[in-house]
């Protein structure tokens, strides 16, 4: 395997430093991610809010749940696959390639999903083309925020890396709120029947929107032009980026992946928080249109600091803070199922903004950036999705174990859901630990010191 030489390294991309646009690719990442995110939200909140009463069998409401949690958790399945297409794509072909690509792609799947018939309607094929969609939503998602980040890091002054990535995370936030805006209305203000029959298709046909959005503004997004500089030596085409990966950073790759868990404080709190405060089984009595404005509270404080976050994460290292970020939202998840639990709206708003909008945002704001500094540009999008995309899938079932282990008509749910996230959140806080922090380290420097790296060791440093 040839090697650039690392002085024509640090070359071809100290020379396009003057070429570089932080703003415009962040506001395209902004944009672009808060599009697509609100397809992938829309159907979160909808498979614990309506999901289980209309595309699956209603004698068992457990059964239901979990049914339904699962097809949540399928479209976490073809990420990995995504990861590993979208994510050669972005690498060998460029990160806006693969940024529209993604977001039409998504689109289609999430228009369709609002014509889908109902279980009442032909049976077991209304979950079998849930599930079909479903999987193609998380196809094209993979190659989401990988892309984005990859393309606003590589734009970004060293000294704000953190901050201009930190953007695409609060697109995704953005998103969320989006979803949970458009949803809100029609389950608050319609009949329950009415919802149920056809409410809740409207938020899924706006996605036409997003078909349209996608394609105007990812077709005007200009490519780094240190990876442009790379792709005229035609080393991004040399390799096949996964096997390239595989052969010289699989431990980089494994501790992202590991470190990727720290979702579960949000599985705990925002997916199976929903289901333990709405679903009749568990008979805590919060309606579905309480909660989402609990869900869209959260997203709000998120958006206000994840850039807070970002920008600290600049002075005083990222590792730091999704240490702390990690380990507090996880320590804090079983209070906010207490809160649910004591059935004080006022409280749990507290401890939502408290967990999910401060503490895992301490994480969330950085990890992009932070993944992104572990791997070498020619690898970079394929990195990230992978490690990302194969954390989430495996955290995507936290919520159906969560059901599982703390079922309808079980006790303890708030101590047995907290200790059980608070255990895997410590897991990943050792996995950061074990990470080299990129603090004070230009972009080109890691590029370099990635150039002279022997295969199998070239994360470790």
């Amino acid at each position: 395997m040839s090697i650039t030489p690392p002085g024509d390294v640090r070359y071809n991309l100290e020379t396009s430093i003057s070429r570089r646009d932080p703003k415009k690719a962040a506001m395209s990442g902004w944009i672009g991610s808060a599009l697509e995110y609100y397809d992938f939200a829309l159907y979160s909140l909808a498979a614990t809010l309506i999901f289980p009463a209309i595309f699956f069998p209603s004698q068992n409401p457990t059964a239901a749940i979990i049914a339904s949690l699962a097809t949540y958790a399928v479209g976490y399945i073809s990420r990995p696959v995504g990861a590993v297409v979208l994510g050669a794509y972005g690498d060998r072909h460029g990160r806006k390639h693969v940024l529209v690509f993604a977001m039409l792609l998504m689109g289609f799947a999430t228009f369709a999903v609002g014509l889908l018939p109902t279980y009442g309607q032909v049976g077991i094929l209304a979950p079998v083309l849930l599930v079909i969609l479903r999987l193609i939503q998380g196809f094209a998602v993979a190659g989401e925020l990988g892309g984005a980040s990859a393309m606003i890091v590589e734009h970004s002054p060293d000294a704000k890396r953190g901050f201009f990535t930190s953007f695409s995370l609060q697109g995704t936030q953005v998103g969320s709120i989006l979803a949970t805006a458009v949803l809100l209305p029609l389950a608050a203000f319609l009949p329950d029947d009415q919802f149920e029959i056809w409410g809740w298709r409207i938020p899924f046909l706006l996605s036409a929107i997003v078909i349209l959005a996608g394609y105007f503004i990812r077709r005007r997004v200009q490519e780094p032009p240190a990876y442009v500089a790379q792709s005229e030596k035609g080393e991004a085409k040399r390799r096949f980026p996964l096997f390239d990966l595989l052969r010289t950073h699989p431990w980089v790759m494994v501790r992202c992946v590991i470190m990727t868990f720290t979702n579960v404080i949000g599985m705990a709190t925002l997916i199976f928080g929903v289901s333990y405060a709405t679903q009749k089984g568990y008979g805590i009595g919060y309606s579905s249109s309480e909660f989402l404005w609990v869900t869209l509270m959260a997203n709000l404080a998120a958006v206000v600091t994840i850039p807070m976050f970002g920008a600290l994460s600049d002075r005083i290292g990222r590792r730091t803070l999704m240490v702390a970020g990690g380990i507090g939202g996880g320590l804090l998840a079983g209070g906010y199922l207490w809160a649910i639990d004591q059935r004080s709206l006022v409280l749990v708003f507290a401890c939502v903004v408290i967990v999910q909008g401060i503490f895992f945002q301490m994480w969330n704001a950085t990890f992009a950036t932070f993944f992104q500094e572990q791997f070498p540009m020619r690898i970079r999008v394929t990195g990230f999705a992978v490690s990302q995309n194969l954390g989430l899938m495996i955290a995507s079932f936290f919520p159906s174990v969560f059901t599982a282990i703390a079922p309808p008509g079980s006790t303890n749910v708030p101590v047995v859901i907290g200790l059980t996230t608070f255990g895997i959140c410590l897991v990943a806080a050792f996995a950061t630990l074990l990470s080299s922090d990129t603090k004070g380290k230009s972009l080109e420097d890691l590029e370099v010191h990635k150039a002279h790296s022997r295969p199998l060791r070239s994360g470790r440093a």
